[in-house]
């Protein structure tokens, strides 16, 4: 039988304290994101294509991500890696384009502005991600 005490303390060390409340807070913005893209996507495609289908993105690098971090494992881990690296560029870009080309933007979407809709929490979610990641990297090791 496999030794899983390395992977049980890591999974520990993931989903206790601040861990925990990261994968609330991953778990609010994956739903806010999904329900919002979803209505968007549904009942107002034609008026900003664009911005509703980053809405859809940043829902679905949610999700990943909360699965990901709760989850624990080695594999989930590299997982939400990536995802808060693609969720940082995501909301730096679409940050940075919101302003310079506001035409392209008519809408909000959860990035846009570095989700100042969302009181900055979108631009400042994927650094504690990557921050805890690297704080409980070794955890039980």
């Amino acid at each position: 039988m496999p030794d899983t005490s390395q992977d049980d303390s890591l999974k520990q060390a993931t989903r206790t304290g601040f861990g925990r409340f990261l994968i609330a807070v991953y778990a609010v913005f994956a739903v806010a994101a999904t329900s919002r893209s979803l209505v968007q996507l549904t009942t107002r495609f034609d008026e900003a294509p664009f911005a509703y289908i980053l809405s859809a993105v940043a829902a679905v690098v949610y999700i990943i991500a909360t699965v990901g971090l709760a989850r624990a494992t080695e594999a989930s881990r590299r997982v939400v890696m990536v995802s808060c690296i693609i969720e940082l560029v995501g909301v730096l870009a679409v940050g940075t384009f919101s302003y310079l080309q506001p035409d392209d933007f008519p809408d909000a979407t959860v990035w846009s502005h570095f989700g100042q809709g969302y009181v900055f929490i979108p631009v400042i979610l994927p650094i504690a991600g990557l921050w805890w990641l690297r704080r409980t990297r070794n955890a039980g090791v």
